[in-house]
């Protein structure tokens, strides 16, 4: 069993804000040292699959990677003489396996194809509840755009009420970036994770014939993907990995800044359940707790996506620094898109949606939010009598207006339930596209 120094990365005071949610302990320092040591493992038992070694050693090195206590914090100070976390792991796990077994222990890897293996399997690991969070943020967001599809909303471009809407197609479009980027991860995660395998200079040679063989039985024991040639200094995966993330905090994000705003006190059109919210000084507050959250958590990813895009160019076979870089904004860019998902999720399973306050809302212009349709009644000077009318007040019983119009077609056209276009149609597409 390992025991840790600390079963959180740093920063843990903040985590429950910007590193919430189960991908929080599927990247901490444990859960890496778990990585490494089963990179070690499937190395031993690929050996002696491909006849390398025998294999009553290899399940002794299994099983030493399995039992095998690490204080972290002293393996972290110990690194630092090496570079890298792996040539004192290695140390300690050759000490705990006895006989000739011992000499199996990392056998031709080199330093990096240990480590580049665990950020992958850490990543594959961390992908797992994160795909969970945003698969049932997904969902409540169809759920919201089934139900709402007649719930009329104002319309707003540049924060002002341009036209009207329905709050089931407002859900139907976080719904599309949700789905969107989801499938984006899982694809990642499903091809683009691979095991790393090379050596010291990603030859193989220290592994003799066939050693794509050993390669692809090293793959198949991580349940990772099957890289067609070492990538110690081609970090397209990396790269991908990041974008996808980024992505998916982004989509994210966006549904959550919408919340934050339609929950403003002025606006008062959604609010989260639950009990959170509160403030320190006020008791009336409510505050969107975890959409304003989700936003935060959102928001600090585009630069770490930004560090892992910039340190992709490497030099020659093995990198120096540039790969060493990539460890804690990978690391974060997980938390960051992990607490953005699980926070989202959250807000949008208890998300309350005021109907009436909706609807009263969209009063407020006195008509003038279908200005458009109204000007387009009143053919080629419409577009100026009203943008008049709009200055003087109420377009209902402007007389300019209805100099031109009778008032009860004036009445129809500034119906905001009769200019709604094509969102019925616009929602279903968005919900079976979801369902594929």
């Amino acid at each position: 069993m390992m025991r840790p120094s600390s079963s959180t990365s740093d920063g843990g005071l903040f985590d429950g804000v910007l590193a919430a949610g189960a991908v929080r302990a599927a990247v901490s320092d444990a859960a890496w040292v778990r990585a490494l040591l089963d990179a070690e493992a499937a190395l031993a038992r690929a050996a002696a699959r491909t006849g390398r070694a025998p294999a009553a050693d290899a399940e002794v090195v299994v099983a030493a990677c399995a039992g095998l206590e690490v204080d972290v914090a002293a393996l972290g100070v110990e690194a630092a003489e090496t570079g890298n976390p792996v040539v004192p792991l290695v140390r300690r796990l050759r000490a705990a396996v006895p006989g000739d077994a011992a000499a199996l222990v990392h056998r031709g890897a080199t330093s990096q194809d240990i480590v580049d293996t665990a950020a992958m399997l850490v990543a594959h690991r961390a992908l797992g509840p994160l795909l969970d969070d945003l698969g049932a943020a997904a969902d409540h967001a169809a759920n919201l755009a089934e139900r709402h599809r007649g719930t009329l909303v104002a319309g707003r471009t540049l924060l002002q009420q341009a036209l009207p809407t329905t709050f089931g197609l407002v859900a139907a479009g976080w719904l599309t970036g949700l789905t969107a980027a989801r499938r984006r991860l899982a694809e990642v995660r499903g091809h683009r994770l691979a095991a790393q395998l090379g050596g010291a200079a990603g030859t193989l040679a220290a592994y003799g014939g066939d050693a794509l063989g050993l390669v692809a039985a090293y793959s198949e024991e991580l349940g990772l993907a099957e890289p067609e040639l070492p990538w110690h200094t081609e970090r397209t995966r990396v790269g991908e990995l990041a974008g996808a993330l980024g992505t998916a905090a982004g989509a994210a994000g966006k549904a959550a800044r919408d919340i934050v705003l339609y929950a403003q006190t002025e606006v008062g059109e959604v609010s989260e359940g639950g009990g959170g919210g509160g403030s320190s000084t006020l008791p009336h507050k409510h505050n969107p707790i975890h959409a304003i959250s989700a936003c935060a958590a959102a928001a600090t990813t585009p630069g770490l996506v930004a560090t892992l895009l910039a340190v992709m160019p490497q030099e020659h076979q093995r990198a120096a620094g540039n790969w060493h870089a990539e460890w804690r904004p990978l690391r974060a860019l997980l938390e960051g898109a992990g607490a953005a998902a699980y926070h989202l999720r959250a807000s949008l399973g208890g998300l309350r949606v005021d109907r009436d306050r909706m609807r009263r809302n969209l009063e407020l212009t006195h008509g003038a939010l279908l200005a458009e349709r109204l000007a387009a009644a009143l053919g080629p000077k419409g577009h100026d009598l009203v943008r008049e009318a709009v200055a003087r007040g109420d377009l209902a019983s402007d007389p300019a207006i209805t100099a031109q119009l009778p008032p009860a077609e004036v009445e129809r056209l500034l119906d905001p339930a009769g200019y709604l276009g094509s969102a019925d149609a616009l929602i279903d597409r968005a919900l079976r596209d979801a369902r594929r």
